[in-house]
């Protein structure tokens, strides 16, 4: 049983990093996009640049969360470490919405105005 603990604990690090990587991935794609969209055409987007850094913390966080619950199971569950896993789980899931709302200026829940499939 220990050799499992072992190797999810390895599997919940490359979680992690592999979080910590969409981040930054997203980061240079979004800034490389907004750097060379002058020579398409396009004129620069703060608007859109900021759109497209959130999806990529957005991704991310997601990952992370996926990690921490992976690292929480496999330790031993205390309730301080459930409480912390809450806190850190919490405290993504806020920075979630909160970047969804600047992306989409709506919460996941509400409906999209524009999205005419539900009306039919």
């Amino acid at each position: 049983m220990e050799n499992i603990s072992v190797y999810i604990e390895h599997t919940a690090l490359f979680i992690e990093v592999a979080g910590v990587l969409i981040i930054l991935a997203g980061t240079i794609i979004s800034l490389f996009k907004y750097l060379f969209s002058l020579q398409n055409g396009k004129k620069r987007s703060y608007k859109l640049l900021r759109q497209e850094l959130g999806k990529g913390i957005l991704l991310g966080l997601e990952v992370l969360v996926a990690a921490d619950i992976i690292a929480t199971v496999v330790t031993e569950p205390t309730m301080e470490k459930v409480l912390t896993l809450g806190v850190i789980v919490i405290i993504r899931t806020f920075l979630s919405l909160s970047i969804e709302l600047e992306i989409e200026g709506r919460f996941p829940w509400q409906r999209d105005p524009n999205d005419r499939r539900l009306d039919q």
